[in-house]
């Protein structure tokens, strides 16, 4: 942490701030805190994540978890990005533990991103840990690196996706999911 905030501390200073005002004192430890709170993905295991969290079951019904909020930092400016999650699995005799899913996302999501390749994290990572006939993520999100600077467009909203197994495979199966996402 030392060494963190000992960076922030010459950040601050290279834009021409002075960090013994009164606001910035305490800036570069606060700074430092807060990034490795954004990045904690970095610490955390799938197996951890889901903590045995995965239960035999009969259903062979669509499962689906939406409106899962997301916030990661883009890897190419260190800015958030900000969104909603949506995924959906076809268990194949085991399903997880509701939060598993959400815990899922953020595990991956507090990471240094860039949304595509979050998306398809999170379908590998249920994929992997049941055994799902399909898997399909969506993930809707704004980017402060495209609304703060460069273009400057406040109201685009990126949406990437990730389809699995027959999801991928089926167009009605992915059409049902892509319906009850956007009820």
């Amino acid at each position: 942490m030392k060494e963190m905030e000992a960076h922030y501390a010459q950040i601050i200073s290279a834009v021409g701030e002075d960090l013994t005002r009164e606001g910035l004192i305490d800036t570069p430890k606060r700074a430092a805190k807060a990034f490795k709170f954004l990045n904690n993905g970095y610490e955390k295991t799938l197996d951890e994540v889901l903590n045995g969290a995965i239960f035999t079951a009969d259903s062979e019904d669509m499962v689906i978890v939406k409106d899962i909020e997301l916030y990661s930092l883009c890897e190419h400016h260190l800015l958030p990005f900000i969104g909603k999650c949506h995924v959906g699995y076809l268990p194949n005799g085991k399903v997880l533990g509701l939060s598993k899913i959400a815990r899922v996302v953020d595990m991956f999501a507090r990471r240094l991103q860039i949304q595509e390749k979050l998306t398809s994290q999170i379908a590998d990572a249920i994929e992997k840990a049941t055994g799902a006939r399909g898997v399909a993520v969506v993930i809707e999100a704004k980017h402060l690196c495209m609304m703060m600077r460069g273009v400057e467009k406040q109201n685009s909203v990126m949406t990437t996706s990730a389809m699995k197994g027959i999801f991928r495979k089926d167009i009605s199966t992915r059409s049902e999911f892509l319906n009850l996402i956007n009820r």
